[in-house]
């Protein structure tokens, strides 16, 4: 059975989507794209049925990441559905311990937490940003953080 990724940051359409993406392209270029399944979701509800912001998608793309998905809102069955579910701040992290039913099944974590350094597990977010710049932060801390929780996960004994 396949283990399972949300990406969950404020409004799925800048720091989710993208580390979606990352993820999703780490797991292909590993061979485990068929053992895993990835998505993500916002903790508002602004942006459900709704792209990515356009500079989140110009990110990707200038790394060779596709993406189709629409935003869409974290529900409770998601708490069920997945095994993890990354925040990428620590406000998004409250929020999902909140949001949580008292059964759920996944672990709740800051992204960042894996393979980042204490100063930069925070993967801010670059919305309201008047460039690029924090997008393609965002990007290569996801780089990294995916990365490492792979390895974590994978190699944990």
């Amino acid at each position: 059975m396949a283990k399972k990724i949300l990406m969950v940051c404020l409004g799925n359409t800048c720091r989710s989507p993208i580390a979606e993406a990352v993820m999703l392209e780490i797991l292909k270029k590993a061979g485990l794209s068929e053992d895993w399944h990835v998505d993500s979701a916002a903790i508002a509800d602004w942006n459900v049925n709704c792209p990515p912001e356009p500079r989140a998608l110009r990110t990707m793309a200038k790394h060779g990441l596709s993406y189709s998905n629409q935003g869409r809102q974290i529900q409770e069955v998601d708490f069920q559905e997945f095994d993890y579910i990354f925040g990428m701040d620590k406000s998004n992290v409250n929020h999902l311990e909140r949001l949580a039913p008292k059964n759920c099944k996944a672990k709740i974590l800051l992204l960042g937490d894996f393979g980042l350094p204490k100063n930069e597990r925070i993967i801010i977010d670059p919305y309201f940003d008047h460039d690029d710049a924090g997008f393609e932060k965002a990007y290569q801390q996801s780089v990294i953080a995916c990365e490492a929780f792979l390895k974590n996960v994978l190699f944990k004994k």
